[in-house]
């Protein structure tokens, strides 16, 4: 993963993965022959990043963790979901119902599915019926970069945001490259074959990319028989047949530059995909996904010193059930439409900036059969961002008021500091507030929801420690997560009054010589908090509290070897705790051969030693797979 300046290729973010000699001893390799990605040249730029403080800023000016992964990084993750290579990162995690397409969830730090937001090129993009990030029908290919931000970000992006936030950016032309077209064949387990290509193009007035990627797997069988073990044989899901996969996604878009630095863009991503999924033994359950995210922004200077950009926005999510095998499952569309204004202001001041936010949210919901008892609501936000460096110290502050149709007014904040100690050492600390809104399914799905739920409230703080020498970078977070209110899963959910989730990351990236080394570990604690609860101090279902992520690569001329391992302890499937899900560890390897200037032949061999393993009891995971790629990319 490389942080990301303006498209220059930039040295790679402390949290990407590995130590060479860790993963040498590990996985019986010579060392340095691990990675994930192909390392990129190192320039002295400093990275430009806009999520972790709604405004371009440079990475070591940041407050919040910030990891970018690039679409280089992307590329040689073939067969991998978009939830996948997000928990390969420092502090996350995720669960998934058996591989491409079926359902999945990301924990940041602990924290659960609902506190993690998605934004794609800004826009919000996710499910208001589920309440939860959606990243299964996003594909890779037609994906430019992705920024991920840790730590409370509700004080800029208001509700669902507690854990931090993914920001995934489409593909896109740069600056002054003229016409660029690119593409790439994969072939690879359980019949998995995927094409893509595009073009973009910047004549300096103009500019503009299309990207298609189509996608086919026949898949395995999400499910086994320990869903029996907890579901009994007349509920259970098991289904022995494979549950494939079938997608056909693409992204548009077109810029146009106007006199005094103003700009119009306009972007698309649209993605249709089919997915077998198991609900009972000897039928065949199908269910279609839509995603769609579409916008159009106008960003200029108005005066010397103040900056806008004004945005409208779509973005839809469907869920389609096709066929299925419960005579309790209803056929139809469970969709949702989010239509989103925001502007974005910024002016500068005598010392740093300021920020000032407002937006109009609306969400629509509906469902088959009877519909859901409130189908619509509508959020008005305004918020402030200050950000300052003066010397060796950089401040962060923001609030943000939101006021709901459903639940009234909520207001947050986020306070943030940071110290260069030495030129190659800088202390940061935060401390902010959050909420999350209950969804649609929680409230009002019938015989399963509860209208009586209330917003969640958070509290967060954490302190951090960087140093970067050189090639050499190194970090060491501690955060600490209580959320008043935590909305419990499955049916008839309910308030719990606390939860909590505090840890430590720590992580090191590195190079000598052409190796590139890099390492992260986290430890932490998300529990039930509640005094008096039956469950009090019991994890909470599905995450572990204990993770490594291991990695390293090498250049040898046209050649890039490398290998990734993933460590992740025990964890639990239910509240209670009775439900054990055991450790696992997980070992990838790939190699490339750039056999000319634009062209590579890549390999890459997911889960090496065909560890079964589960984060859902009773779901599968991939086993063993290999996948190879022929890839046009011109340098």
């Amino acid at each position: 993963m490389s942080d990301l300046s303006l498209g220059t290729r930039l040295p790679e973010s402390p949290l990407r993965a590995t130590t060479a000699a860790a993963c040498a001893v590990l996985l019986g390799l010579p060392l340095g022959v691990a990675a994930q990605t192909t390392a990129p040249a190192e320039v002295s730029l400093p990275a430009v990043v806009v999520t972790a403080t709604r405004t371009p800023v440079q990475v070591d000016r940041t407050i919040a963790d910030v990891t970018v992964l690039t679409a280089e990084d992307l590329a040689v993750q073939s067969g991998r979901t978009l939830t996948e290579v997000l928990a390969q990162q420092a502090g996350l995690q995720f669960t998934s119902n058996g591989g491409l397409g079926k359902s999945s969830a990301l924990f940041v730090r602990g924290l659960g599915a609902t506190h993690v937001l998605l934004l794609v090129d800004g826009v919000r993009y996710g499910s208001a019926t589920t309440g939860q990030a959606d990243f299964d029908n996003l594909p890779l290919g037609d994906i430019d970069h992705i920024e991920i931000v840790r730590g409370p970000m509700a004080s800029l992006y208001g509700s669902d945001a507690v854990g931090g936030v993914v920001q995934v950016f489409t593909r896109r032309a740069k600056a002054g490259q003229g016409v660029r077209g690119n593409g790439a064949l994969t072939a690879g387990s359980h019949g998995y074959a995927q094409g893509s290509g595009g073009l973009s193009f910047d004549d300096g007035l103009w500019n503009g990319a299309v990207q298609l990627v189509h996608t086919e797997n026949r898949g395995f069988s999400s499910t086994n028989e320990r869903t029996n073990v907890r579901y009994g044989p007349y509920s259970a899901d098991y289904n022995a047949d494979r549950d494939g996969f079938n997608q056909k996604a693409g992204s548009v878009q077109l810029g146009l530059r106007l006199p005094q630095g103003w700009q119009i863009n306009t972007r698309l991503l649209q993605s249709e995909a089919r997915t077998g999924y198991d609900d009972g033994e000897g039928a065949t359950a199908l269910a279609r996904l839509r995603a769609q995210v579409a916008s159009v922004d106008v960003a200029g200077q108005v005066t010397p010193g103040w900056n806008t950009q004004l945005r409208v926005a779509r973005s839809a999510n469907d869920y389609e059930t096709l066929a299925a095998a419960a005579s309790w499952a209803e056929l139809g569309t469970i969709a949702t439409v989010q239509q989103q204004l925001s502007w974005d202001n910024t002016f500068a001041l005598p010392v740093g900036s300021l920020l000032v936010v407002a937006e109009h949210l609306t969400q629509k919901v509906s469902k088959p059969a009877d519909n859901y008892d409130v189908t619509e609501r509508t959020i008005r936000s305004a918020a402030l961002g200050y950000n300052a460096a003066v010397g060796a110290h950089t401040v962060q502050a923001s609030v943000r008021h939101d006021a709901n149709s459903q639940y009234g007014d909520q207001t947050t904040g986020n306070l943030g500091y940071g110290y260069a100690l030495t030129p190659a050492l800088r202390l940061t600390a935060q401390a902010g507030t959050s909420f999350v809104a209950p969804s649609f399914n929680q409230l009002y799905w019938p015989s399963y929801g509860n209208s009586l739920l209330e917003p969640e409230t958070g509290k967060h703080a954490e302190i951090g420690l960087r140093y970067v020498l050189g090639a050499h970078q190194l970090s060491a977070t501690v955060f600490g997560n209580r959320i008043r209110g935590y909305i419990t899963a499955g049916s008839n959910p309910v308030n719990l009054p606390y939860a909590q989730s505090h840890g430590v990351t720590l992580a090191y990236d590195g190079r000598i010589g052409p190796v590139r080394l890099a390492a992260a570990v986290d430890h932490m604690n998300p529990r039930n908090d509640t005094e008096g609860s039956a469950n009090q101090g019991k994890l909470l279902p599905r995450r572990a509290r204990n993770d490594a992520k291991l990695s390293a690569d090498v250049e040898l001329g046209a050649w890039t070897v490398g290998s990734a391992l993933q460590a992740y302890s025990h964890r639990f499937d239910d509240a209670a705790n009775t439900f054990r899900l055991a450790g696992y560890a997980v070992a990838d390897l790939h190699a490339q051969w750039q056999f000319q200037r634009d062209w590579s032949l890549a390999a890459r061999l997911n889960n090496v030693f065909d560890r079964q393993y589960e984060t859902a009891w009773g779901y599968n995971q991939p086993g063993r797979e290999l996948y190879v790629t022929l890839r046009y990319s011109p340098r």
